[in-house]
């Protein structure tokens, strides 16, 4: 599959062959695929003799610890004086896995002042204008993805090895939550295909990223079920909210509550969920639907956030209370989408 222009292409590799040090950056609470792509990309330009560095905002899930070049990671709000140094010696900066450099959180500052040049590596729809080389696919399901099409036609897909193709296929496999949605088409199961010929174990992949939670974090799952989960079969509609003080009762790490918004899909006729976060100093939203509700816009309009037509986040700064209010209130709007 073509991803860009033979312009971009020309222009990215002289960027590469010419560049000493370059930065990867990604988003606030990193998911699969943005640690995924950015470890694969970080790991060919390491091949080509690069000096590289990988900066997320914040922590991100213990379940992605085992992927191969955790040491080129820099956690910002742990060290943000090496997010500094890089974005100042950096000759590239890669903005991976967003459309917008707001999601960097702290980091946003020192990428912005940079003087490197920027290139933007995302999937997201309606990317801002914030680089001087995008590369925006919204057709496809992971960044992952895009960045296998990407090597290829860079001519680097000889230095996918084992490590590389597993953070490729750890990015796909999760932002199209294990192949369920987001993956209508035969490229990407062509792509994971040829991954799985580099000698991957998708079954012990899967295990270290869905099998590998805490105790705690089950307890959590099943205190959401049982407490927190309150559906509105008139809406097709289904959420769970859960205050920091419950988040800080069961041990809450990151990526503890990875997946949780997808649970109510299994009752029956649900098309809409949502998953309402409370943080110090706002709510945290993680919306998805089920075939053409599209919560991108949903998000977008009424809480600050955007993704994917099946898939987005939010935040408000306001009470859980006038959050949940302010969801339910707006349900009756969008009923004939919904049921």
């Amino acid at each position: 599959m073509k991803i860009t222009t033979q312009e971009n292409i020309g222009k990215l590799k002289s960027l590469i062959d010419n560049a000493k040090n370059i930065l990867i950056t990604t988003h606030v609470n990193a998911d699969g695929d943005a640690i995924g792509s950015s470890m694969a990309l970080a790991l060919v330009l390491k091949k080509t003799g690069k000096e590289v560095m990988i900066i997320t905002p914040n922590d991100y899930p213990g379940f992605l610890h085992w992927l191969p070049g955790q040491e080129l990671i820099n956690v910002d709000m742990k060290n943000p004086g090496k997010t500094k140094l890089w974005a100042e010696k950096a000759d590239i900066i890669f903005c991976v896995d967003y459309n917008e450099p707001k999601r960097l959180k702290k980091a946003e500052a020192e990428i912005i002042k940079s003087k490197a040049i920027k290139v933007l590596i995302d999937h997201h729809p309606f990317p801002a204008d914030f680089t001087d080389l995008k590369i925006s696919v919204t057709k496809l399901g992971s960044t992952a993805e895009l960045l296998y099409y990407l090597i290829h036609e860079l001519g680097l897909q000889h230095l996918i090895d084992k490590d590389v193709a597993e953070c490729l296929f750890t990015g796909i496999m999760t932002d199209t939550g294990c192949f369920s949605y987001s993956c209508s088409y035969p490229q990407v199961f062509n792509v994971t295909a040829e991954l799985l010929k580099h000698g991957i174990n998708k079954d012990l992949i899967y295990s270290n990223v869905y099998e590998n939670f805490s105790e705690s974090r089950m307890k959590l799952m099943g205190y959401c079920l049982n407490e927190k989960m309150v559906v509105l079969p008139e809406y097709n509609t289904a959420y769970i909210s859960l205050t920091e003080k419950e988040l800080q009762q069961y041990n809450h790490l990151p990526g503890d509550t990875e997946g949780f918004v997808n649970i109510p899909f299994s009752i029956k006729n649900i098309r809409f969920t949502a998953l309402f976060m409370e943080k110090r100093d706002h709510i945290k939203i993680s919306f998805r639907s089920r075939g053409n509700f599209n919560v991108n816009q949903f998000s977008s309009r009424y809480f600050n956030g955007g993704g994917h037509l099946n898939a987005a986040g939010g935040e408000v700064k306001q009470s859980m209370e006038d959050t949940l209010r302010q969801f339910v209130k707006l349900l009756p709007e969008f009923r004939k989408q919904l049921t």
